[in-house]
């Protein structure tokens, strides 16, 4: 039984078709034998929490600065033998779900939960994003995940196919798997903070029930509430995503109603740290959201494990009746695993917050992989090989997308592969008569290195290795704006110093071959912007240009509203298809000189 049927509406027919009212709460159940033991004789029941957050389909160890993590136990000196260049750190090279599932059994115990908060797919590497994410949570099934909120990167590919991940089926495009149809996950992805728009029905599980030794546990699930500024229009279309504080309340107050005591809400919002602190640290920037909404929960939630920002944080709070609250995450990429031991009052089916104990244990890889999950993982590596190794061009340097941000004298925002990038979609576009294209910074997710990763070839760009760089399935289109709205588009970009640090905010948008300008930060925000010309021709107020850019850029997102203004839409190809399509055309590439944007400092 999967924890779907614990969820009833009316009927099970009006769960499936129009979601969960808020007027007609789902029933509760328990799932799972009751377990007595370890706890007869007591009037306590121990309680054990495992939990992650942020996996992003990292099914393989990850490499590079994204296997690392700061952990008090770990060598003085990375694996490849160099010093950390941190005074007094001590890193481990962490990650990859065998070695995850190692590190959960070694942990579990009889009454051990495991959970998580969110983002354990979306923005994946080939070997999940492939197979839509299905690799990733048939491991997950196997790792025995009762419970997860759904995060942002949960809806990239639209609410329909987040349902059709939960229930099953095969993918509606590209058909089914290697491994046949998919048979739906044994777990809920829950959002108490989503509604299906223009009503009162969640669109998602909003919370979810286990029984353990005759207590029950109650998790309600929640998404950042600025989901909608950072997933395409397409992705969150038909949804609405509320405050999440009001919306865990009224979860809230519907379970204790029902006698479900013990609560703990699992949010995908999170807070920044101090670089470079211990996993077990508080280091937290308590005017974040994730502090803000740990602070702010009913008294009745007992914990709240958190995600989103990929930090690793132990922290407490304290409720609004004055109690402490622990508010935890645990890193990204399976890098960490969250380990939380409680003990529930029999008689008051509450958590006794003074007993409440969290750690943030490394996911070393110390440890031997577990066989079962290794073998899935080998699975579905054979079977996004011929994907992945499938060769597109060639390059003949590194065409970095690094920007220094270390001063305001240093930083140049305009990159080589964000110009290549934006080349790449011009060209898609020029069907629907693109004129420029522009692409944001935070799409480009790593650089394209001239050193062979695998038995290519040093220059070789691989399918996989383009996927790397643009793994968002995002689509070309273009729409048409006046010059006076390109401007006004331009000044929306951001660049921010930090007048303690002299380090850079900055939000600058990526320009194809056709566009220049000149950017001033020493002007204030408004008139920054100026000499825009289109392939050397100055730009006019009133003159009427077709900009292509991707869906999520004309849906607002990263706060470029301007956007928005205009409705003629054409839509293209999708973005990771016009890159390598310009790859396999136009090699050999090499890096451009990054010289579109004039930058006066």
């Amino acid at each position: 039984m999967t924890s779907r049927t614990l969820l009833r509406l009316i009927s099970a027919g009006a769960a499936a078709a129009a979601g969960i009212a808020l007027a007609v709460a789902p029933a509760l159940a328990s799932t799972g034998p009751h377990d007595d033991r370890g706890s007869h004789g007591s009037r306590t029941v121990p309680v054990r929490l495992l939990s992650i957050n942020d996996l992003h389909g990292n099914l393989e160890p990850p490499s590079g600065s994204s296997s690392r993590i700061l952990d008090p136990d770990g060598p003085l000196v990375d694996a490849d033998g160099t010093l950390t260049g941190i005074a007094g750190g001590r890193y481990s090279i962490a990650g990859g779900v065998a070695y995850l599932a190692t590190h959960i059994k070694q942990a579990q115990n009889r009454n051990t939960l495991l959970v998580a908060a969110g983002d354990l797919i979306g923005a994946s590497p080939l070997i999940s994003a492939a197979y839509h994410d299905e690799p990733t949570l048939e491991v997950l099934g196997s790792l025995g995940l009762d419970t997860t909120s759904a995060g942002n990167h949960e809806f990239d590919e639209g609410y329909a196919e987040l349902r059709r991940l939960m229930n099953g089926g095969c993918h509606p495009v590209d058909g089914c798997s290697p491994a046949g149809e998919w048979q739906g996950t044994g777990f809920d992805f829950l959002a108490a903070n989503v509604l299906k728009e223009g009503t009162d029905q969640y669109a998602l599980p909003p919370y979810h029930v286990k029984t353990i030794n005759g207590v029950k546990v109650g998790f309600i699930g929640l998404v950042t509430a600025t989901t909608p500024t950072i997933v395409t229009a397409e992705g969150i279309k038909g949804l609405q995503f509320t405050e999440e504080v009001a919306a865990a309340n009224r979860a809230s107050a519907y379970l204790a109603r029902k006698g479900v005591k013990a609560q703990v809400v699992l949010v995908h919002e999170g807070d920044s740290i101090t670089p470079n602190q211990s996993p077990d640290a508080c280091s937290v920037n308590t005017a974040n959201a994730g502090s803000r909404i740990a602070r702010e929960l009913n008294p009745q939630i007992d914990l709240v494990i958190s995600g989103h920002s990929h930090q690793a944080y132990i922290c407490k709070t304290a409720d609004p009746a004055g109690q402490d609250r622990y508010y935890t995450q645990g890193s990204s990429f399976g890098r960490v695993l969250t380990q939380i031991d409680l003990q529930i009052d029999k008689r008051t089916r509450d958590v006794i917050r003074s007993s409440v104990k969290a750690d943030n244990k490394v996911v070393t890889r110390t440890v031997t992989p577990d066989p079962q999950v290794e073998a899935q993982v080998q699975t579905w590596k054979t079977r996004s090989a011929e994907v992945a190794d499938r060769k597109l061009g060639t390059i003949t340097a590194d065409i970095s997308n690094v920007v220094n941000n270390t001063s305001a004298a240093t930083t140049k925002p305009e990159t080589p592969l964000g110009d290549l990038i934006a080349d790449s979609q011009l060209e898609a576009a020029k069907a629907g008569g693109a004129e420029i294209a522009l692409m944001n910074p935070g799409g480009i997710r790593t650089s394209l290195t001239y050193a062979q990763k695998g038995s290519e070839g040093d220059g070789v760009v691989t399918y996989g290795e383009a996927f790397e760089v643009q793994p968002f399935s995002n689509i070309v289109q273009v729409r048409t704006y006046t010059g006076a709205q390109l401007k006004a588009l331009l000044e929306q970009q951001v660049w921010t110093p930090n007048p303690a640090t002299g380090a850079i905010s900055h939000r600058i948008l990526q320009v194809s071959s056709s566009l220049t300008y000149t950017f001033d930060t020493t002007k204030p925000v408004g008139s920054r912007v100026s000499d825009i010309k289109l392939n050397g021709t100055p730009v006019t107020d009133t003159q009427s240009i077709k900009i292509a850019a991707n869906n999520f850029l004309m849906g607002g997102g990263d706060g470029f509203s301007v956007f928005t203004q205009s409705s003629d839409t054409w839509s293209g190809p999708i973005d990771l298809d016009a890159f390598t399509a310009y790859l396999s055309a136009r090699s050999p590439i090499s890096p451009s000189p990054a010289d579109r944007i004039t930058f006066v400092k």
